[in-house]
């Protein structure tokens, strides 16, 4: 390596050091905004304003978020190339704004934003979800036939359809989802404001007109008592200590809902006390309010500690050891089926939905302590059993849920359903838990477990030679993951599906240097290109073939070039949660990857041996 690159180098990783020992907070975590679309904004400015809650700076300033997110053309996106705008965001948000009372539907911007709605086709052709949050708020009219009925919840495991079958994620949004649809719950609210006039549809206008002039709750049968009953101990049993439920905003907005439904009072404790939950998600974006559907402060803080240590720092620096002991108070001791004691999950506030990536990679940031203390190794030999546990059938790993790739629920015509009823192998969450195994537990691929983890990714490579990975955006995420995870277990840089890879990676490069993707990738299920590079994507590429080459090469450089030449670079969300419809901006994101990236790259072709 060239002296005046690796010293330069070396400068920019010890910034991005510097920087985060600044912001590491006195418990040791690390808090960075976990930034999504309006919906959440939205959803508590209705919620607060529903039920009457006099909130009203707060609801001001949620208000104000959502106003300057607006386009001049008056609607909302999810991300900067979405084509004109996304309009399930935008009704989100012009309902809010309307129920703030911020802006009428007069104002200049209420009337653009109509605009874009109706020429979009209306609430009718928004998402399922918006018109759900609407009809739970009499703006909308519950559907004649509901797909699944609420006495799925009664069925056994044995049954495919049954609601045990489903993702822990989805179960603690579809037990509130259910109770509420069984009984067309409506807010009975005279002071809220219409929206009719963005439903183009008479016969849909006469259907809403007719449900508030009367109740469309119909009686129900015994079973349907006893679903009624399972669903409220379900939901009243994953309510987290700070009110929410399973720590999702979502998830705990439904609650407020079903919990209305069933009787509960709108100042009852156990609603205010979720109201004040989603209050304490709220984080500061550029001097304004936001609500995080969730917090990310785990997954930042096990990512941190980890890239801080490829970057050289000594476990026994303050920086690393504070870390540590935080991630080891969140280790998970028990949850709902007893299987998960000793996993981790994304949100410091979640004790009961831990998950594959969140564990491997607090494995990876505590691992250094295990020859400290029979406690902590201790805890790692737990996390490394739940983990190892959790490998599906097939070879590969999932998100939150061992064996739960197939669920005939995910074949019913509901939008984005296959994406949260069934929880398949991803490319992503096997290559990441395949990179831990290859280099903290040494593991390679005559190791059955890891060979049939080979075998999965082998098998799931695109004909492009890249992977599809789920919760980044989206391809050059997955095939990070897949390539750095193989090359960890011992595949060789010659493989065949290796050197497809690079070539593929090779193809995308930016004429910047950089990588960029476009979150249309998982709507469009193929490689959509960005035409500015970001510097997550840059960092995965460029990690992946740091992997793959025994010396830089002419493309490893220019990425290189670029990352320290777009320091202050403007974020982008690379962080995937619902395809086309939810979004994840990390702020962490732009240090933690461009640190691990430069690290690996000083490792492999330019620090002497040792550190």
């Amino acid at each position: 390596m060239v002296m005046e690159l690796e010293s330069k180098l070396k400068k920019y990783q010890q910034k991005l050091i510097s920087c985060l020992r600044d912001e590491q907070f006195d418990d040791g975590s690390w808090n960075y905004p976990c930034e999504n679309g309006p919906i959440t904004d939205a959803y508590m400015i209705i919620v607060l304003t529903a039920l009457n809650y006099q909130e009203e700076p707060f609801i001001t300033m949620l208000a104000n978020r959502i106003l300057s997110t607006q386009l001049p053309n008056g609607a909302w996106k999810l991300y900067e190339d979405e084509e004109e705008g996304n309009l399930s965001a935008t009704i989100e948000a012009y309902t809010a704004l309307l129920f703030s009372e911020k802006r009428t539907k007069n104002h200049k911007e209420m009337k653009l934003a109509e605009n874009f709605i109706l020429k979009q086709g209306g609430v009718k052709a928004a998402h399922v979800s918006t018109k759900f949050m609407l009809a739970l708020n009499g703006l909308y009219p519950w559907p004649t036939f509901f797909p699944i009925p609420l006495t799925t919840i009664l069925l056994p495991k044995i049954f495919p359809s049954s609601f045990e079958n489903m993702t822990s994620y989805v179960k603690v949004h579809f037990a509130s989802v259910l109770v509420a649809a069984k009984k067309r719950f409506a807010i009975k609210n005279s002071g809220l404001p219409s929206i009719t006039h963005l439903i183009l549809e008479d016969k849909v206008k006469r259907r809403l007109s007719k449900q508030l002039e009367g109740s469309p709750y119909h009686k129900t049968n015994f079973l349907q008592r006893k679903a009624l009953q399972r669903a409220e101990n379900y939901i009243l049993d994953r309510i987290e200590g700070d009110g929410t439920l399973g720590s999702y905003v979502t998830a705990t907005v439904y609650m407020i809902y079903s919990l209305l439904a069933f009787g509960y009072d709108a100042t009852s404790p156990l609603i205010k006390h979720a109201i004040n939950g989603i209050k304490k998600s709220a984080t500061e974006i550029d001097k304004e309010m936001h609500i995080q559907n969730a917090s990310s402060t785990i997954w930042d803080t096990a990512l941190i500690t980890y890239a801080l240590q490829e970057a050289g720092v000594p476990a026994s620096d303050s920086i690393i050891r504070n870390a540590a002991e935080f991630l080891l108070k969140q280790q998970q001791q028990n949850n709902e089926s007893n299987t998960a004691k000793g996993a981790w999950s994304f949100s410091h506030n979640n004790s009961s939905h831990p998950d594959i990536d969140d564990t491997q990679v607090a494995l990876r940031a505590i691992q250094p302590f295990t020859f400290y203390s029979k406690d902590h190794l201790q805890a790692w030999n737990k996390g490394l059993t739940w983990l190892l546990s959790m490998q599906n059938k097939d070879g590969g790993w999932s998100s939150f849920d061992k064996n739960k790739g197939k669920h005939l629920i995910a074949n019913l015509p509901i939008p984005n359903i296959k994406d949260t009823a069934i929880d398949p192998s991803t490319a992503d969450l096997t290559g990441r838990t395949l990179q831990f195994l290859g280099k903290y537990v040494k593991m390679n691929d005559e190791h059955p477990r890891v060979s049939n983890a080979v075998k999965w990714l082998l098998k799931n490579q695109e004909e492009s030679g890249a992977w599809y990975g789920r919760w980044g955006v989206c391809y050059i995420y997955g095939t990070w993951a897949a390539v750095t995870g193989l090359r960890s277990v011992g595949v060789l840089n010659t493989h065949v599906a290796i050197k497809r890879a690079e070539e593929w990676l090779i193809s995308v490069q930016n004429t910047d240097g950089g990588w960029g993707e476009s979150c249309k990738s998982d709507v469009e299920r193929t490689f959509v290109g960005l035409p500015i590079s970001t510097l997550p994507q840059t960092a995965w590429a460029l990690d992946a073939l740091i992997s793959i080459n025994d010396e830089p090469s002419v493309e490893i450089n220019r990425g290189i070039t670029f990352l320290l030449d777009h320091v202050d670079e403007v974020s982008y969300p690379t962080g995937g949660g619902l395809p086309g419809t939810f979004y994840i901006n990390y702020h962490s994101y732009n240090t933690i990857w461009p640190l691990l990236a430069v690290s690996h790259y000083l490792d492999k072709y330019g620090r002497p041996s040792g550190r």
